[in-house]
This record gives C-alpha cells, structure tokens and sequence, in this order.
C-alpha cells in the first residue's frame, strides 16, 4: 500500500537569518498514494521548490513553484484528460493571530495567512496546493455537453422553453397589439 510523503520541518531549528531552502519530488509509490487521496486517477509528475524565510522574530513565509502533471477523468466522456499545472505558493505562518469569538466573523483578506505551527510537513503543503491547482471540471478536447432529457416513461419531457413560463407573453402581447390594429 503507497503512502503519502511526509517532510516534516521543525520551525524552531530552522536558521533564522536565512532561508531553508526545499525540493520535494515524491516517488512513483508516493504520486500513486497522491493521486488516490485526491481522487484522481494519477500525477505523472510532481515537483515541489521554495524556501522557507524568517519574517520578524518568529514568523515564517513559504514561497514555492508547484509543478505537475495529472491525469483526471473527463467529467463529460470519463476518458483520460491529462494537465499541466504550474502554480505559485505563497503561505505566511504568523505566530499571533488574535482568536476570535464570536457566531459570525469577517474572513480575512489574506488567505495565505495561517496559524504559526511548530513543525511544518511541506509534503501536506505540496498536496494541498496540488488540490486546490486541479481543474475542477475537466473535459476532454471536443467533449460537450449534449442537450440530454430525463423524464418519466409516457410523459413529454420538460424543455428549456417551458421552464420559462413568461416567454411567451411577449409574443402574446405582439399578436394582442396587432389585433387592436
């Protein structure tokens, strides 16, 4: 059974002057268990580069380039649709975030920004990336979606132009003013 990669950092032996620089390339066994966690049928290639770099006395940004290649299945024919993805990644680790409580808060911002962690799998970030990259509906080159009808045996099906109720009052109103004429 393929498992996932891990590459645990523990923030606070990394140097703090400088960045830690990463590369991250999962094996075949690795891209296997990947694929399967994300539900895909496989990641051909997956390469995870950056650095993680001190900001003020305890925070910590990532920048990285995500690059790979994924099979999906097509979500109109279900054949094989393979893709590129080159992604940026930039996550900011903050160690004081102010805890909020309260039923309804506003979202912040900044998106990248996340609790400040004392080791950091940059494996769980790769994958993350990963998954948010991937094309959420992906279609085979000239799959469309025909004009499909479902209904009940012995009934007319329901077309597009009877969900619109008021469509026809236009024209109804045109022969209503033409017969006053």
């Amino acid at each position: 059974m393929s498992q996932l990669p891990t590459s645990h950092l523990r923030l606070a032996d990394l140097a703090t002057r400088k960045p830690t620089t990463f590369e991250l390339i999962p094996t075949a066994n690795e891209r296997k268990a990947i694929a399967a966690a994300l539900g895909i049928v496989s990641v051909k290639k997956l390469r995870f580069i950056g650095a993680l770099a001190p900001q003020d006395r305890k925070d910590w940004t990532l920048t990285a380039e995500l690059g790979a290649t994924v099979v999906q299945d097509c979500v109109v024919t279900l054949d094989p649709v393979t893709t590129r993805i080159d992604e940026d990644v930039i996550r900011s680790y903050v160690a004081d975030i102010p805890e909020i409580e309260a039923s309804e808060i506003e979202m912040q911002v900044d998106e990248t920004i996340e609790n400040l962690p004392e080791t950091l799998d940059l494996a769980q970030v790769m994958i993350e990336a990963l998954s948010l990259a991937l094309p959420p509906y992906p279609r085979s080159e000239g799959a469309d979606l025909a004009n499909t009808v479902f209904t009940e045996p012995g009934r007319a099906p329901m077309t597009d132009d009877d969900a619109k109720p008021f469509a026809g009052l236009g024209a109804l109103r045109e022969q209503l003013e033409n017969k006053d004429k």
